[in-house]
């Protein structure tokens, strides 16, 4: 799988997955950056190096090893392309930390939908937290609750309208 094929509604193969093994530790980042321009703030907000690039104009590459799951390339990727999982949450349920550059803000608690990417409904999530964008000014981040079958689907997520009308 490319990543152009990455822009349907598929799961992610193992390519571009830490081993199965180190997804049991703990969080990681993934990095789907869909073209090729340059750009790096991943790479440079990258506080333990985990984060590199052999070509600024590549899709960036991770170090599982050094990745502890921060979320710094999250708020720092202009290209919303970042995104951290966490596969030990519980049995049933994982963690996807994502950018949000919408408005009205979810709710921590809020039932939201979860949206693979290409936008299309894939299950229903639970907002866990919402991080400002702080003095920095960079991207909000937010963490959701979805189905562990769901997490290398979802994306993005849409708020209900009734909720925030």
């Amino acid at each position: 799988m490319n990543i152009d094929e990455q822009t349907t509604n598929q799961p992610l193969n193992g390519d571009l997955l830490p081993s199965e093994e180190k997804r049991k530790e703990g969080p990681y980042a993934l990095c789907e950056c869909h073209q090729s321009i340059p750009c790096n703030p991943c790479v440079t907000s990258c506080p333990t190096g985990a984060v590199s690039l052999d070509n600024i104009n590549d899709t960036p590459d991770i170090d599982f090893d050094k990745c502890v799951g921060c979320s710094q390339c999250v708020s720092a990727c202009p290209g919303l392309a970042c995104f951290v999982i966490d596969e030990t949450y519980s049995d049933d349920s994982a963690l996807i930390t994502l950018p949000y550059e919408f408005l009205p803000l979810p709710e921590e608690g809020e039932t939201v939908e979860g949206l693979d990417r290409k936008g299309d409904f894939v299950s229903e999530v639970t907002v866990q937290n919402v991080e400002d964008a702080g003095e920095n000014e960079k991207t909000r981040v937010i963490t959701i609750i979805v189905p562990q079958e769901a997490v290398h689907r979802i994306r993005n997520i849409e708020i209900r309208e009734e909720h925030h009308g």
